[in-house]
This record gives C-alpha cells, structure tokens and sequence, in this order.
C-alpha cells in the first residue's frame, strides 16, 4: 500500500470511530454553540463599558473560533493516542508498513475537517445572535487556511501531551491546563489592555495569539496577516514534527 493509501485508511477509521462517539461529537458542534449564546446573544458586548466584552462583537469572532480550533484537536488527538495504548493498538501499528507521522498526519486531517465543519457553524451563529458583521473582502478564503493550519499545531501539541500523559484523563486534565490560559491569554477574549504591562509580551509566546491576530485581521480589522499565517505555519510544522516523534511506536 502506498504512503497515501496508509494515510486515507488510517483517516478513514478515524473519521468512523469519532462519529460513533457521540459524547465527542457533543461537545465538538455545541459545547461552542452553548458559549456563542451565552457570551453572544445573552451577555452581549457593550462597547465603551469597560472590562470584558467591551469590544464589538466583531472583535470576539477569533476567540469563538479559537475555543474548538483550541480545545477539540488538545483533547482528542491527546486522548486518541491514550486510548491506542492503553489497548495496546501500537504494538498491532509497529507490524503494519504506518509510521508514526503517518498517523499522526491521517488523525490531523480528520481533526481538519470535523473543526472546520464546528467552525463554520460557529461563524455562522456568531454572525446571526450577535451583532458581529464580517468584512468582506478576498482575505476571506485565507479563514479556512487559519483554521487548518491552527488545528495542525495544536493537534502536534495533543500528541506531545497524550505521550507524557498517563491516562485518558491525565490527557483531558492537562489539555484543560494548557488551553484554558490560552484561550484568555491570547488577544481572544481578554484584551491587550486588560493585562499587566509586565506581562503582554508574553502573549506573543502563545501560538493562538497568532491565529487570533490574523483572523481578526482578515474579519473585522481588515489589517495584514501574512506575517501571522507565516509565524503559525512555522510553529505549526515544528508542533506536527514534534508530536509525529513523541506518538508511541511499542510499549
């Protein structure tokens, strides 16, 4: 079987065992809904009030798209590779002609497409509860290639952690520590200003700072964001080289 046969099959029953799995599909297509309607259409944004959410709408549709472009590769690419070992599936893999980055390839392509589909659900309902408009413009088709290449990155780091972690809930609780101050830290929901002028230049070593910067760049600033796609596909394959090598081969 060729390199790409591998990976398609490897995707494939990936793709089957995430659908029959429907606690995962939950909270993949509306665990991020819930949060839409509970920050977009019930709390709401009030410009010029101060504190949280005091952007327009707008300005928050990175961080919705970074809440499963964040959380949902951390969580099942980390738990899919506790669940392999603790069945002993990599010793069944370490038989088969499938390398490690093949696997690991296949599982960030599946990630790809069922976080693209969440997430362009989310846009949508961000854009119809909210009063959030997008700018339009050709810098729209780049969107999806954000998402792509974020998913990649953090799929490579749900790798590295579902290697060090020692259980499937080892991998849930440190996805959760990983991505919880990310996701706040990281210009998505809490701005520049909101933090301590001694530690702002430490969200520039947050890799969703930059998948948030360019997203709002390309929605609702309508500024430049080559320099962004290019910083988050550098971090993207070094996190995506590093996970292919920390997936366990043998036990």
């Amino acid at each position: 079987m060729s390199r790409l046969g591998r990976i398609r099959t490897e995707a494939v029953a990936a793709a089957r065992s995430f659908t029959r799995r429907r606690t995962a599909v939950f909270f993949t297509f509306f665990f991020p809904v819930i949060l839409v309607v509970i920050f977009g259409a019930l709390v709401r944004t009030q410009p010029t009030g101060g504190g949280l959410f005091a952007e327009p709408a707008g300005y928050y549709i990175p961080g919705y798209l970074a809440v499963v472009v964040l959380f949902t590769p951390l969580s099942r690419v980390g738990s899919e590779i506790a669940r392999h070992r603790d069945g002993g599936r990599f010793e069944k893999l370490a038989t088969t002609p499938l390398s490690r980055a093949e696997w690991l390839l296949a599982h960030t392509l599946v990630n790809v497409g069922i976080i693209g589909a969440a997430s362009l659900l989310i846009l949508g309902l961000v854009l119809a509860v909210t009063d959030a408009t997008l700018i339009v413009s050709p810098a729209l088709a780049v969107l999806p290639v954000f998402v792509a290449v974020a998913v990649a990155l953090f799929c490579g780091l749900g790798a590295v952690l579902g290697a060090v972690a020692d259980s499937q809930d080892g991998v849930i609780a440190a996805s959760n520590t990983v991505a919880l101050p990310l996701l706040f830290l990281s210009e998505t929901f809490v701005t520049p200003s909101l933090l301590p002028e001694w530690f702002r230049p430490a969200v520039a070593a947050s890799p969703l700072t930059y998948f948030a910067r360019g997203t709002r760049a390309i929605t609702f600033e309508g500024g430049a964001w080559t320099g962004d796609l290019l910083v988050l596909t550098a971090l993207a394959a070094t996190f995506l080289a590093v996970g292919a090598y920390a997936v366990p081969r043998t036990e």
